[in-house]
C-alpha cells in the first residue's frame, strides 16, 4: 500500500500513530521523493498546506472544519512531504 493510501485510511488516533511511523520510514527509504526533508522545510510546507485548506472551504468542499478528522491530519502530514 502506498503512503498516500495509508493516510487515506486513518480513522483513529491509533491509526494516526501508525501512519506517522510509516511516514518516518518512508522518509528513510524514499528520501529522494520527498520535497521537504529538513524539519524547517517540512514545517513550512505543513503550515502552507493548512493555510491552503481555507481556500478549499471557499471553492470546493469543507476540508478543514472546527474539528478536523484524523484522516485530514494524516493527509496533511503526507502533503507537507511533497508540497512545493
Amino acid at each position: 500500500m502506498e503512503i498516500y493510501e495509508m493516510a487515506d485510511e486513518v480513522k483513529s488516533p491509533e491509526d494516526l500513530i501508525k501512519f506517522i511511523n510509516q511516514l518516518r520510514m518512508d522518509l528513510q527509504i524514499n528520501k529522494g521523493e520527498w520535497k521537504n526533508i529538513t524539519l524547517e522545510d517540512y514545517l513550512e510546507a505543513l503550515e502552507a498546506c493548512f493555510n491552503e485548506m481555507d481556500e478549499y472551504n471557499l471553492y470546493d468542499t469543507p476540508i478543514l472544519s472546527e474539528q478536523p478528522s484524523w484522516k485530514i491530519i494524516a493527509l496533511t502530514l503526507f502533503a507537507a512531504s511533497i508540497y512545493e
